[in-house]
């Protein structure tokens, strides 16, 4: 079995903080997520209905790709790789709209470690809170994961 350079169970305290690098939405990131997985609602494709019929000046961002993107960081910060056994469950709250062009990121925070009854793993829950180039929480949510132990 390769050696794990993600966190283990083990090495996780309540209340420890991580936070993932930065990533800018393109125009292409919404063409290609949007037209791949069928989101053809005019909130995201229509850029006169969204100015005449919204509160908004852009197209918004689904919020399913901000999920994507904020995952794809938390995957890129290494804190899962090869100790990541298993997404359990995630509660998520969108708080404010996400627009094409907006540079998120994500602190993570360790809120809860439970043992499991089988040796090499543990669930832990995570706050993740994504933030846009303004420091604005744009969502938060939670997240439970299986992670490898000690062996």
């Amino acid at each position: 079995m390769m050696k794990p350079n993600g966190i283990l169970f083990d090495e996780y305290q309540s209340g420890q903080t991580f936070h993932t690098d930065r990533r800018t939405i393109t125009e292409t990131d919404h063409v290609n997520f949007t037209t791949a997985f069928g989101f053809f609602e005019p909130l995201f494709m229509d850029q006169a209905y969204v100015e005449t019929r919204t509160p908004y000046k852009k197209r918004i961002v689904p919020g399913a790709l901000t999920f994507s993107v904020a995952e794809g960081l938390t995957i890129l910060s290494g804190i899962l790789h090869g100790t990541g056994m298993a997404l359990l469950g995630v509660d998520l709250n969108i708080r404010q709209p996400v627009f094409i062009g907006d540079t998120l990121m994500v602190t993570i925070q360790v809120d809860e470690l439970r043992e499991t009854s089988k040796p090499d793993r543990g669930i832990v829950t995570y706050t993740h809170r994504v933030t846009n180039q303004h420091e604005a929480t744009v969502m938060e949510y939670t997240v439970k994961r299986m992670i490898r132990r000690r062996a």
